[in-house]
């Protein structure tokens, strides 16, 4: 099926008569985002879907798993999470150029460098966008994913030195700089791994720009979505993931610093006030908390030390991968300040 081949709807339009029982047209218009995965919006009747496909030249990594990411939706439906409820998916890469699902469709929008025009009535109010990550956060680590059935997905213990070996093998998979530092905080990590902590779901890429807000005010978030790094595991990192792209004090990078409206800063809990909020709503002990603000900043270094070292050897025509490179700097000299405190 060729790119422009993707977009006609016969088998597609006949799976949904499938699943629904009935027959209409179906209209399908590409959307931009979805991470890795690429997304449509599809109208059927009353009906208005998200459709999330795995890229047609992807390689079987997790990574790129719809049908795992629609498992795991699937499991959580009827839990009390913010999540577009999924509808149903698809193996058969003949309907619709390969593997997908469908989902709830929701009227929200990411908060990336801007927040929606109707919030710029009420900038004391955007720190609320934050408050309620935290508190999305928590509804999700709290649900019983042994009960849902996913407890295949579960670890055994040492999942978190398991995570040091997997990102310092990523780290050597690039074949560029040496980054003496990161290797400096793998051993400190290492050295002193907190007790391991009760398993729970974990997002894997949990931030506000994988969420999807009200668009009118008060700030709301209604959605959080791209699911596609799923797992159960420790979930004081995805935590500390978040807390690396809080938008006010204490996040490494920042937002609302380019398009209009902003996201007013000023009003938005500080990240210790957002891990104090935490630890009242989930009942977790945050002892260790350093180690987990450390983690997140060594492995957001060795992500981006990825596209820079394509860069570096021209796999990458990016041009803001030229300067992940000085962001890998910073993050990680960022946890080596931590470790020194």
């Amino acid at each position: 099926m060729s790119a422009d081949d993707a977009l006609d709807t016969p088998a597609l339009a006949a799976f949904c008569d499938e699943i629904v029982g009935d027959h209409q047209p179906v209209e399908v218009v590409r959307m931009r985002g979805g991470g890795s995965c690429e997304v449509f919006s599809v109208d059927r009747g009353d009906a208005r879907w998200v459709l999330r496909r795995a890229p047609r030249r992807a390689n079987t990594s997790r990574a790129h798993d719809v049908l795992r990411e629609f498992r795991i939706l699937d499991a959580i439906k009827d839990e009390p999470v913010r999540i577009a409820r999924p509808v149903a998916a698809c193996d058969d890469p003949e309907v619709f150029g390969s593997p997908f699902y469908l989902m709830e469709r929701i009227d929200g929008a990411p908060v990336r460098s801007n927040v929606p025009p109707a919030w710029a009535a009420a900038p004391e109010t955007h720190g609320r966008a934050v408050v309620d990550l935290c508190d999305a956060l928590v509804e999700i680590q709290a649900v019983d994913w042994q009960r849902c059935g996913l407890g295949d997905l579960g670890h055994e213990p040492g999942y978190l030195g398991r995570q040091i070996d997997r990102w310092l093998s990523q780290l050597a998979s690039y074949e560029g700089r040496e980054l003496p530092a990161a290797q400096e905080i793998a051993g400190w990590l290492r050295d002193r791994l907190p007790p391991e902590q009760p398993q729970g779901l974990c997002h894997g890429d949990y931030k506000l720009d994988n969420a999807l807000f009200s668009l009118d005010l008060p700030p709301r978030l209604l959605a959080v979505v791209d699911w596609e790094m799923a797992s159960i595991g420790d979930p004081l990192v995805d935590l500390c993931w978040m807390l690396v792209f809080h938008p006010g004090d204490g996040g490494l990078t920042p937002l609302g610093t380019a398009a209009e409206p902003r996201l007013d800063v000023t009003s938005v809990p500080s990240a210790d006030e957002i891990v104090a909020r935490y630890a009242e709503r989930s009942g977790r002990d945050l002892s260790a908390i350093d180690w987990y603000h450390v983690f997140a900043r060594w492995k957001l270094g060795i992500v981006l030390e990825g596209s820079f070292a394509k860069w570096q050897k021209g796999l990458s025509d990016n041009p803001v991968h030229e300067y992940f490179g000085m962001q890998t700097d910073k993050s990680l000299a960022n946890a080596l300040d931590i470790i020194s405190q």
